[in-house]
């Protein structure tokens, strides 16, 4: 087979990854080898250290084999009991993600929804929590990635903590790059993934818990392999998960902390990061784009922005494009506003912004593209 030209993306995942990174890939390990579990035991250890916690602190931190979707679905199903009830805060897809999972899984759940360009209202919350006492747990996203709108999770955390209600936080495009402090937000359960901010590659997901919400898990699972309590207690009992895991993807993995240590932590990632979404925002907005969100509810993560106002702009033509550039973005999630997303995450830097720009450029000329090209206000 003749070799792909390699192609930058600016999506939230998977990611374009360093070379070291793919190169930790090209070692066969057994999973039952003693510096294989070494390796996992160390991973679970950095994890909680990333999320401000440790074990001693009374927290742990599973993984699991499968997607960061695979994750929020073992946290819903394990988590909530036969009789409990959940409020699901929602403002994107990923939040309507939530509440498919709690559908399929027959758990009672209730719904509070905003707009996809607006954050959650804690007060809206807390007179939830106040008129139905039934709730047991409160689920949201903290960086919804349909928009790149981040969520006031701290606030909302410590509302339920308060109403004594669990919290669980789906942080699957946060962790590593926006600062979260399980303790300071009083998180019971947060999910991400290998092939996030972290900037390894796909095949396992991860869950930071408090140790008592934890073992409240405890026979309440309604899958097998998605069991958070029986997972954990695999990895505690021989250091070993209880099916076959991505080994690959967990010596990728943990080359990745490495590098992230290296870069500053979470600090000196969301410093580049930062970096990559003021040149991106300043170039799109000099061509002409306008973003979907108001700057004071934008990440630096990801951003939607609106299709120009001009018939020649066909979107799947315009990626088409682009990916002939050597450059992936990703195409809008949202309801009912026509926007494609442009990831700033992943090994990339201001550099690799101001060459998709170019690019961007580039294509909206070869398709006749007008500019300015953002739509009226």
């Amino acid at each position: 087979m003749l070799p792909q030209p390699v192609k930058r993306l600016f999506t939230p995942g998977p990611l374009t990854t360093s070379p070291s990174v793919k190169e930790a890939m090209l070692v066969d390990v057994g999973s039952r080898d003693d510096e294989f579990i070494a390796v996992v035991r160390d991973i679970r250890r950095q994890l909680l250290a990333l999320g401000g916690v440790s074990q001693a602190q009374g927290y742990e931190a599973i993984l699991l084999q499968g997607s960061g979707t695979f994750g929020v679905e073992a946290v819903l199903s394990s988590a909530i009991p036969p009789q409990g009830k959940l409020l699901i805060l929602i403002n994107g897809a990923y939040g309507e993600r939530m509440l498919a999972i709690a559908n399929r899984h027959r758990l009672a759940a209730d719904v509070l929804r905003w707009d996809e360009n607006q954050i959650t209202d804690p007060q809206a919350v807390r007179r939830r929590l106040d008129q139905d006492p039934t709730l047991a747990h409160v689920a949201i996203v903290h960086c919804e990635t349909t928009t790149g709108l981040l969520n006031p999770v701290e606030e909302i955390g410590n509302l339920a903590r308060a109403a004594n209600r669990g919290f669980i936080v789906d942080a699957m495009s946060s962790f590593g790059a926006i600062p979260l402090s399980l303790t300071a937000a009083s998180i019971d359960f947060l999910i991400s993934s290998a092939n996030k901010c972290i900037e390894g590659v796909p095949g396992f997901n991860f869950v930071l818990a408090r140790k008592p919400a934890l073992a409240a898990c405890q026979g309440n699972a309604r899958t097998l392999s998605l069991d958070l309590f029986e997972q954990w207690q695999g990895l505690e009992a021989n250091g070993q998960f209880r099916f076959t895991p991505p080994t690959h993807a967990l010596l990728a993995f943990a080359q990745a902390l490495r590098e992230l240590e290296a870069e500053g932590g979470v600090a000196g990632r969301a410093k580049r990061y930062q970096a990559n979404h003021a040149a991106l925002m300043a170039g799109m907005t000099a061509l002409g784009f306008r973003c979907y969100l108001p700057p004071e509810h934008q990440s630096w993560i990801i951003s939607a922005f609106h299709y120009p106002n001009d018939p020649a702009f066909q979107f799947e033509d315009f990626y088409r494009r682009l990916a002939r550039h050597g450059m992936v973005i990703y195409p809008g999630k949202l309801g009912k506003v026509a926007c494609f997303r442009i990831g700033n995450i992943g090994r990339l830097t201001a550099r690799d912004i101001q060459e998709l720009l170019e690019a961007v450029a580039a294509v909206l000329r070869e398709m006749g593209v007008r500019t300015p090209v953002a739509p009226p206000r």
